[in-house]
């Protein structure tokens, strides 16, 4: 068990140096050899002669109060074990609760997220964008220091820097120390005795900033692009924490995205599905021409390579498909109406022979499944 010095020398733990001295001599006066003669316990002796050498100076006996007996072999290292001493010998540091020493004052600052909303062309392409954010920055006054200019923080009087304020008492393990943050000083170890007007000892201020930002081709609704560094200032001018860019990508009227290729539908009548025909169309890339053959089917696709969305982080863009969809005439008069029968006449289609065939699962039915892989 650890050797308790005001239990040797007959004090309270709050006894004065004058009351520790008078308590000194008078024990030994009754335990010196030369006083006592040879019958004297010489090891007694030396325990009051240490304790002494320890209580009566102010430094020893603080560490001594904190749990480290600075007479013992190391400077007393593993003198006085506490409930955080013995969690770090079994487990490590990270087990024993808060750590060692003072918090720095000046702590990093928060991470942001920010949304930004971007169209097709934009995702397809890449663009600039300059935005807005309300953030934290260095307060221009004291500079971070938290103090009016002029004066500094001060050394924390009740925990004297430590951060941490401790107390012994006693338990089946011996004497167990407990510590916790001062309260006076948080746990910096510093207090500011004369706070910074314009941040109120923050050492930050709020502030509006314009970040300027590169969107890269390819990204997508929920792509992430990381600012580091732009975030706000933590406390104490600490360092910045860093900005988030959330992409979301607003819908286009015409074309629809699957990853980096576009898909859009084509609307020709029957007559120019037949005879064929060529078209124009609008894509990002200006207007477009579309050869269709004579005869082009319900649900035929053209792809225009290179048509599509830029390769995030690589060369290259996807395709645009073009899905043509025939329309067949309604609304039709005699006249046209004739001819259509002229027609059917002619490819012996008067009265066609009724054969059932597999349900036409749709244009972007068919593709789900092939990006299943089906």
């Amino acid at each position: 068990m650890t050797t308790d010095y005001y239990e040797i020398l007959g004090v309270p733990r709050d006894a004065s140096t004058e009351q520790i001295k008078k308590a000194y001599r008078r024990l030994a006066r009754e335990h010196h050899p030369d006083v006592a003669g040879a019958d004297v316990d010489a090891e007694r002796f030396k325990e009051i002669t240490r304790a002494y050498e320890v209580l009566s100076s102010p430094e020893k006996r603080r560490s001594y109060d904190m749990g480290v007996d600075p007479s013992a072999p190391g400077g007393g290292a593993g003198a006085t074990f506490g409930f955080q001493d013995i969690f770090e010998t079994f487990f490590g540091a990270a087990a024993g609760g808060s750590p060692r020493g003072p918090v720095p004052r000046a702590r990093r600052g928060q991470d942001a997220l920010v949304r930004i909303e971007i169209d097709l062309a934009e995702a397809a392409f890449g663009t600039h964008r300059e935005i807005q954010v309300d953030t934290a920055v260095v307060c221009p006054t004291c500079q971070g220091t938290c103090c009016r200019p002029g004066s500094s923080p001060r050394t924390c009087e009740v925990c004297q820097g430590r951060g941490q304020t401790q107390r012994v008492a006693r338990s089946f393990l011996g004497q167990v120390m407990t510590s916790q943050p001062c309260a006076a000083c948080q746990g910096f170890g510093t207090v500011i005795p004369e706070p910074c007007t314009e941040c109120a000892g923050e050492g930050r201020v709020r502030s509006r900033r314009t970040l300027s930002v590169d969107i890269p081709p390819g990204v997508d609704t929920g792509t992430r692009i990381k600012l580091t560094g732009q975030g706000e200032v933590g406390p104490a001018g600490g360092p910045p924490g860093d900005v988030y860019l959330e992409v979301r990508e607003k819908p286009h009227p015409t074309l629809v995205r699957r990853g980096d290729d576009l898909h859009g539908t084509l609307e020709v009548p029957m007559t120019a599905a037949a005879l064929g025909t060529v078209v124009e169309i609008e894509t990002l890339d200006g207007p477009q021409e579309i050869d269709l053959r004579p005869g082009t089917q319900p649900g035929h696709v053209e792809t225009l390579r290179g048509l599509g969305v830029g390769h995030l982080h690589r060369g290259g863009r996807g395709d645009l498909h073009v899905h043509v969809e025939v329309t067949v005439p309604t609304g039709i008069d005699e006249e046209q109406a004739e001819l259509l029968r002229q027609l059917a006449e002619l490819r012996g289609e008067e009265r066609p022979e009724a054969r059932l065939a597999a349900a036409n699962p749709g244009v972007f039915a068919k593709l789900r499944d092939k990006l299943a892989g089906r």
